[in-house]
């Protein structure tokens, strides 16, 4: 077994060298649907998040304690609902998005959604309340102010982003139940892992799984070098 593990490692790294068309697709494809679900939930999640900050009104700690207690959603709970929702028996069967890399865009958003907005309000709160009656006091309309309160904790907001991406990227469970690991369409990186390790092509899963450790690392180098970022303005400013 050790032996077919090592030779599967130097097999993974010739895949990866010479740029095997499978594992290049594979990837692209992963990366293209993590990206979009990242960005269209960052659009929808950011305001929210703002909105959460900037207002106050009954149930409002509730439903931060929900939509933080989402940051743990399951991944196959999420592919389970969204495919009753959008399997040809459910509501939004006609939409025909089942085995559909837009339905694991959406899979990916309902995962990526709570955390940006729990994050981006954690962020905004960390700003200093004096920040905000100042930006008040000298006449921003409402607008305005969520704008500059935003850039200010932009950071936070950025740090979050990235945190939803890695979920996204990582996640197997939804993206099995809602994609149906189609070849050409639907195999991404983490299905695609599980499926070669179940059939014991080793090499293909190692190299893929060695390309998923690979963007995990960029994730984390970018969260260091945005936290480093907060420290170094919070040092010059204070």
């Amino acid at each position: 077994m050790a032996n077919e593990i090592i030779d599967g490692f130097f097999q993974a790294i010739q895949l990866i060298v010479t740029m095997d068309p499978e594992v290049v697709k594979i990837t692209i494809l992963s990366l293209e649907i993590s990206l979009t679900a990242t960005l269209f939930s960052a659009c929808i999640a950011i305001p929210i998040g703002a909105f959460l900050y900037y207002h106050d009104f009954f149930g409002k700690r509730a439903l931060i304690n929900i939509i933080q207690t989402l940051y743990a959603l399951p991944t196959v709970i999420a592919g389970l609902v969204l495919f009753l929702i959008i399997s040809h028996q459910g509501p939004l069967g006609f939409l025909s998005l089942l085995y559909t890399a837009p339905g694991m865009v959406i899979a990916q958003m309902i995962l990526v959604l709570p955390l940006i907005t729990g994050l981006t309000f954690s962020a905004l709160s960390g700003i200093d309340p004096e920040m905000r009656q100042t930006v008040t006091s000298l006449g921003a309309t409402g607008m305005q102010s969520v704008r500059t309160l935003i850039l200010e904790a932009r950071f936070g907001i950025l740090a979050a982003v990235i945190l939803g991406f890695g979920r996204a990227i990582s996640e197997v469970g939804a993206a099995m139940i809602i994609g149906g690991n189609i070849r050409g369409y639907t195999r991404v990186l983490t299905t695609a892992i599980s499926l070669e390790t179940s059939v014991g092509d080793f090499a293909f899963a190692i190299a893929l799984g060695v390309i998923l450790l690979g963007v995990a690392i960029v994730v984390n180098i970018g969260l260091n070098l945005i936290q480093s970022g907060s420290v170094w303005k919070s040092s010059f400013t204070s």
